[in-house]
């Protein structure tokens, strides 16, 4: 399927469904390394590990590093709006803000990717699009739950996630513009080893990890899970849904985030189900179908 149809097909669909469960466990994760790392060292072990496990998949693929500066300069770019800036303002805004709601402010990706990709004349700004990803977001709020709950530096934390999730926007933009014909592990890979050279500067500078005492079996367990599935893994995923399906739709994976969450929690913990939870779920699944089109569209032809 053409990137330019704002459509997703059923194969993209189980994808992006995939790529909620394994972007769902970052919260986890993140909330339970957080305890004994610092957000930045945290970030940097995210993506050097992830880079780690990757490299040795390019060889088996036969696919071979850039050779010049001009060839790294759009995973530098990718690197740093995918991965370096909105991994480390979620990051510390979770240190300031509940788990859930950091969920829910990241479920604006997708408006902050239609307004960014319209903005620059990538894609059609259509109100079924807007209207959908907006109806998305409260079902997102309604399934979550809205806390009045106030704690000191919560608006700032707010203000952290906001902008990862407009970095987000902005790395669909440079990625439909500079990624069009490398291939996803690639894309992966590269991006994952540019952001540990500059997650590298920005945690030796500011966090001195060497200088922390070592974590403990648990942490190292959460920093793993966050490294091998919910980047490396989860970025090949990615890249093979933005290359198939466009910008704005993989983003749409944030929306589904919260839900899958929710059904984990249920089917491995045993956790249950609120009807709140359940009317969320169903106003997000309204959302979807209102995004993808096709219902209006066959009861129009009907």
């Amino acid at each position: 399927m053409s990137p330019n149809d704002s459509r997703i097909d059923a194969r993209d669909w189980s994808l992006l469904a995939v790529l909620s469960i394994l972007w769902g466990g970052s919260f986890f994760f993140n909330g339970a390394a957080l305890r004994e790392l610092p957000p930045f060292t945290l970030v940097f072990l995210r993506v050097a590990i992830g880079a780690a496990i990757l490299l040795p998949l390019l060889r088996v693929q036969g696919i071979g590093l850039p050779t010049s500066i001009a060839g790294w300069r759009p995973f530098v770019v990718i690197g740093l709006l995918n991965n370096v800036i909105p991994f480390s303002l979620i990051v510390a805004g979770q240190t300031l803000i509940p788990s859930g709601l950091a969920s829910i402010l990241n479920a604006t990706t997708p408006l902050f990717a239609v307004v960014v990709m319209a903005a620059a004349g990538e894609e059609n700004l259509q109100m079924r699009r807007v209207a959908g990803v907006a109806l998305g977001l409260l079902g997102v709020i309604i399934l979550r739950g809205w806390s009045a709950e106030t704690r000191s530096g919560q608006g700032l934390g707010i203000l952290l996630c906001l902008g990862g999730a407009f970095s987000y926007g902005l790395a669909a933009l440079a990625a439909r513009r500079l990624l069009k014909d490398s291939p996803p592990l690639g894309t992966a890979t590269f991006q994952l080893m540019a952001s540990t050279v500059m997650m590298a500067i920005v945690a030796g500078a500011i966090e001195q990890p060497w200088h922390l005492p070592m974590p403990g079996i648990a942490t190292w367990l959460a920093v793993l899970g966050l490294a091998g599935l919910s980047t490396a893994l989860a970025y090949i995923v990615f890249f093979q849904i933005l290359r198939r399906s466009g910008a704005t739709n993989v983003m749409l994976v944030t929306l589904l985030i919260p839900v899958t969450a929710i059904l984990l929690g249920w089917l491995v913990l045993g956790e249950p189900i609120a009807l709140r939870e359940i009317g969320g779920a169903i106003v997000i699944g309204s959302a979807l179908l209102v995004i993808d089109g096709r219902v209006p569209g066959m009861r129009r032809r009907t």
